[in-house]
């Protein structure tokens, strides 16, 4: 990035302030999953993670995983209207369609355009979220170049446990969720959980003046979901488990042409898995899983039969891993089986991978190095990281990594009638970054540096190079996703401060232009007082301008949003939230001509969640 002195001089400043107040960050002894498909503590950790804790997903109030994710360090969104509505999630700058998304452990996302439907995944049922900056493509394969971003139901253990809330809000939104989580006890054990949860909402018009389609009607949604995992105990290190999810989100929507029908679109997401973990050898875990996932969207836009469309994604997956310790050094070695289908295109895509990593810790010395291949119609794709820190003592530590990575072309890109081209070739990324992380005395502290240098990238080509179609998807882009993260925390006296400051370079190479729907600044800021059963917080959202669309002629402005919460435990069970988002009643645009949320308030009685 070409920075000015004086904005460099800036964050330097900005950094020493950050040391002595506030930031986000992660706490040493949080114990991270995703970051080495093995449960590991993020001290021990060389990769950029952030952790989202159930507490702070049960202060959301009523919403989206959109919206949490929003408000954490090197993550963007785009929305067309509603939290019912298609939603983008952008990591460092990079494509919606260039992450990996996980449901406890199982993909999720549609083949056709190669991104989830956020839309449809129940804030509710989610426990906790874990975020894994840059690549991954080495333990994830296809699509990981610009991190991973793995979502938790809650497991069971201990004493039976009985959850439920109720609230209501602003836009008549109303929320109601029920969960009980718990475990057998005894050698045999047996853990479960279950929950179940419905939410609706008028909602606002999606759509602006100046739209196409545009109606200034209301586009509510409904979302209802259930999700559930058991597991059991055969013998010491030896348990078979099950799991699964169902959601569905009806949600409606402008379109040119509808006149008096209800033009909706229904999102559903539906993922089951079972596995078997089994400790074959004192240093030999081997963990198999058998996973499917469905995504499917149906949109109706008009009365007439072209009004309506269906695309569902069916995804199998059967994965072999194996976590061998030798010594104090881990070896893990990894099989996956992937399908996909289609059934619209019916169009099948198989991958088969072969992945390996190996992770050390020697005195103040941590390594890591990984390697994969990904074979399927597009040939094979090899990806490989290596990743080093070092621990100066007094909870200072050093960090750095260089890592490659791919995204699969989408059917739509490959298959599609009139677009998609089968000899397009998987975009790929080479990342380098650079981190420093400081734990102690009270202080959180995580500065790092990222470039992703990315290939071959997917755009519209008009005309289309093979001479037939006027336009199509086609390799001919270069990007560069380039940044500066800085994230804090800290306490003073009662007083709990967080934030983060990302400035960031996503540009495309072939024009020179910013990347769309991606600004070059943005910040989130926190504080939260407590003080007995009651707990207040504040929370800032702040992002710069940027454009909504490749040529960069169209300028979405930057915005603020300022939003409060307070909860208030008045027995050891029962507690209140209270919530009001864009206190300002901010008028701002995350896509062009598409609505976003004036100021709301939501409220709950919650039995069970603390």
């Amino acid at each position: 990035m070409n920075f000015p002195v004086s904005r460099q001089a800036a964050a330097v400043s900005l950094a020493l302030a950050l040391i002595s107040s506030t930031a986000i960050a992660e706490v040493a002894d949080t114990v991270v999953v995703t970051a080495t498909r093995t449960p590991q503590l993020a001290a021990d950790l060389i990769a950029d993670t952030t952790v989202i804790n159930a507490e702070e997903i049960a202060r959301s109030g009523a919403g989206s995983v959109a919206d949490i994710l929003q408000r954490q360090r090197g993550i963007e969104i785009a929305r067309n209207g509603p939290a019912g509505t298609t939603t983008s999630v952008y990591v460092r700058g990079a494509n919606a369609n260039q992450i990996v998304v996980l449901l406890d452990g199982v993909r999720i996302g549609s083949s056709t355009t190669g991104t989830a439907s956020w839309n449809a995944i129940p804030l509710g049922a989610i426990d906790r979220i874990e975020i894994v900056y840059g690549p991954l493509s080495t333990l994830y394969g296809a699509d990981a170049i610009g991190g991973v971003i793995q979502i938790f139901t809650r497991k069971g253990e201990g004493a039976p446990v009985v959850t439920a809330s109720v609230g209501a809000g602003s836009n008549a939104t109303l929320q109601g969720d029920a969960g009980i989580f718990g475990s057998s006890g005894g050698p045999n054990a047996i853990n479960y959980a279950f929950g179940a949860g419905y939410e609706e909402s008028d909602g606002f018009s999606s759509t602006r003046p100046g739209a196409s389609g545009y109606n200034a009607d209301e586009d509510g949604y409904r979302r209802r979901n259930a999700n559930g995992r058991v597991s059991m105990a055969l013998a010491p290190g030896h348990e078979i488990g099950a799991q699964f999810l169902a959601s569905r989100t009806y949600s409606q929507y402008d379109a040119s042409g509808s006149g008096s029908y209800d033009v909706h679109s229904d999102s559903d997401i539906n993922t089951a898995a079972v596995y078997m973990t089994n400790q074959l050898l004192p240093n030999w875990r081997s963990t198999v899983q058998y996973a499917r996932s469905e995504d499917k969207s149906g949109n109706f836009s008009n009365a007439t039969a072209s009004g309506a469309s269906q695309i569902d994604t069916e995804q199998n997956e059967f994965s072999w891993q194996n976590n061998v310790a030798i010594g104090q050094d881990t070896l893990q070695l990894l099989f996956n089986h992937r399908k996909e289908e289609v059934s619209s295109m019916r169009q099948t895509r198989i991958t088969n991978s072969y992945a390996a990593a190996y992770s050390a810790k020697r005195a103040n010395h941590l390594f890591d190095v990984s390697a994969r291949q990904d074979r399927s119609v597009y040939g094979s794709q090899n990806t490989g990281a290596a990743g080093y820190g070092y621990e100066f003592g007094n909870g200072l530590r050093a960090t750095a990594s260089i890592g490659t990575s791919f995204r699969a072309p989408t059917f739509n890109e490959l298959y599609f009638p009139g677009y998609g081209l089968a000899t397009n070739k998987p975009e790929k990324g080479r990342n380098r970054e650079v981190g420093l992380r400081y734990d102690g005395n009270g202080y959180n502290l995580n500065a790092t540096y990222f470039h992703n240098r990315l290939t071959d990238m997917i755009v519209s080509a008009t005309p289309c190079p093979d001479g037939i179609n006027r336009s199509c998807a086609y390799n001919v882009n270069e990007a560069t996703l380039e940044g500066f993260s800085l994230a804090g925390s800290t306490r003073l006296m009662d007083v709990n401060l967080r934030a983060s400051l990302d400035w960031q370079d996503p540009r495309d190479d072939t024009t020179g232009r910013q990347l769309a729907r991606r600004a070059k600044k943005h910040a989130n800021f926190a504080a939260d007082y407590v003080m007995g059963q009651l707990k207040s917080g504040a929370e800032l959202t702040v992002s710069g301008d940027r454009f909504d669309n490749a040529p960069n002629t169209n300028r979405l402005a930057g915005y603020g949003l300022l939003n409060l919460y307070t909860t208030y435990q008045f027995t050891p069970d029962w507690s209140v939230l209270l919530r009001v988002n864009n206190v300002a009643d901010k008028n701002y645009e995350v896509a062009r001509n598409y609505g976003t949320s004036g100021r709301t308030w939501f409220a709950s009685l919650r039995y069970g969640i603390r």
